[in-house]
């Protein structure tokens, strides 16, 4: 696909800084981005990557003393913002979010069309030039032939391409791509790479995982707590993957056995009267952690959904439930029963603040009906303590970094003190520490009794206490029963 590179965008950032609702985000950045360079944007969760690139792209205004921090020159010749905005495309987990949060369900070709027509929402149909556009965006992604397929009926990561095939028929001369690799399977991930690789334009890529690092990429920056700490020349020394520290005192598997939590029997799923899931037949109990892996669109997020009791088994199956009989209603297991996912994520109510969604997991609903208890906030608090966010209690959550978000999360959930958690993609945009924190808090839970049931597109994120897996291809179960040697 054709690029504006080589017309020769400049972009200099010169002592900028950001603030937002009193709380410093970025401070005196002094960056300038070349044409032709590619650079990897590293960074702890909630450091200021993301609003780093959103000010570059011109979504987010600077410090009013920084406007003139804020530069970019065109074949050298100084421009004005405006003139920029179609050069520099800007692609986030927010603009997913923003489909699911109001139910934008347009085909992946039309979704990819209002990138042409600079829009949120298909603007009538496309012009034949405009479709050719599209589609070959989709191509370049290899997602041609979801171009029919409704967005939110797609996976995780094959909405992130989506979005990525929307960026790239734009031909954008800078592509800006806040974790573009999250949520994606090994396979889209190895394409991707290849792809950036091949890509002639410009682009900068945020990650925290170095193998993510295309081996294009020519410069890395990091940032720290609002601070550009380096930014130059790749080195050899930053390809070198950061493992996870195991904690002082290493999780046992609990021997005891236990009951069964919850249990699909000759299973099937359909949604909008599609079959996304067949031949569910497993058990989990009190001290097991199951591991659900396949590739994107395999029905893994469906499946956690299903054992939330968000989707019903279709007649000739059924899914059994601890202590849920007839007449009993759903909500008795959602007192022991926590789920995190993305869509949790995506659609928060509007300005709840990070202790407000712990409340919620408390009474296991979104948002509030009433007024937080005094229990309730104690409750709350103390998990946010344990969690280290009790600073970030009054922040709105939609203010959070998307890693920062996931913990909360993750701390919503473990504020039941449930007996099942249910976690979907949970270690997916956040930093190698994150992780390694996370870990130890499923681990320990595991180890104390608790049931997992966790989806992953990487090894290292198993759980080391892990007992069981499931392995899914396109909806049907491959394998499920307990853990088998990792191959390789």
């Amino acid at each position: 696909m054709a690029s504006r590179s080589e017309s020769g965008l400049e972009i200099e950032l010169s002592g900028l800084s950001l603030h937002r609702d009193g709380r410093r985000v970025l401070e005196e950045i002094h960056w300038t981005l070349r044409p032709g360079e590619r650079w990897v944007l590293i960074g702890a969760n909630g450091a200021g990557k993301t609003q780093l690139l959103k000010v570059i792209a011109g979504a987010v205004w600077p410090d009013p003393a920084s406007l003139s921090a804020r530069r970019y020159f065109w074949r050298r010749r100084r421009i004005e913002l405006v003139e920029v905005l179609d050069r520099i495309a800007y692609l986030g987990p927010e603009r997913q979010d923003r489909h699911e949060r109001h139910g934008w369900n347009f085909s992946a070709l039309q979704v990819v069309g209002t990138g042409l027509t600079r829009s949120d929402i298909p603007q009538g149909s496309l012009r034949a030039r405009q479709t050719a556009q599209a589609l070959a965006g989709l191509m370049a992604v290899g997602l041609a032939r979801l171009a029919e397929r409704r967005f939110l009926e797609l996976s995780f990561g094959e909405r992130r391409l989506v979005l990525l095939a929307r960026l790239l028929a734009t031909q954008p001369s800078w592509c800006l791509l806040d974790e573009l690799l999250a949520g994606l399977d090994e396979s889209h991930r190895r394409k991707t790479l290849r792809f950036l690789d091949r890509h002639p334009g410009s682009w900068v890529l945020s990650t925290h995982r170095s193998e993510e690092i295309p081996r294009s990429a020519t410069h890395l920056a990091e940032i720290g707590e609002g601070r550009l700490l380096r930014a130059g020349p790749i080195d050899e020394r930053d390809l070198r993957p950061r493992r996870r520290v195991s904690p002082a005192l290493a999780p046992r598997r609990s021997k005891k056995t236990r009951g069964i939590l919850v249990a699909c029997e000759r299973a099937d799923v359909y949604l909008d009267y599609r079959r996304v899931l067949q031949g569910l037949d497993f058990a989990v109990r009190g001290g097991e952690c199951w591991v659900v892996h396949g590739g994107n669109g395999a029905g893994k997020s469906t499946l956690l959904r299903t054992l939330y009791g968000d989707h019903p088994a279709a007649l000739g199956g059924r899914i059994r439930r601890r202590g849920i009989e007839p007449g009993v209603p759903l909500e008795e297991f959602r007192r022991w029963c926590a789920i995190v996912g993305p869509h949790l994520q995506a659609n928060p109510p509007l300005g709840e603040t990070v202790l407000d969604n712990l409340v919620s997991g408390l009474r296991s609903s979104i948002g509030l009906d009433a007024p937080t208890t005094p229990t309730e906030r104690r409750l709350a608090l103390a998990m946010l303590d344990e969690m280290s966010l009790r600073e970030r209690a009054a922040d709105p959550l939609r203010t959070l970094s998307y890693g920062q978000a996931r913990r909360v999360l993750l701390a919503r959930a473990l504020v039941l003190r449930p007996r099942l958690l249910l976690l979907d993609e949970v270690f997916a945009g956040v930093d190698v520490d994150t992780r390694a924190s996370l870990h130890e808090r499923i681990e320990r839970f595991v180890a104390a009794g608790g049931a997992v049931v966790l989806t992953s597109h990487h090894r290292d994120e198993w759980p080391r206490n892990a007992t069981h897996e499931i392995d899914l291809r396109r909806g049907q179960v491959r394998y499920a029963g307990e853990l088998r040697p990792a191959r390789g």
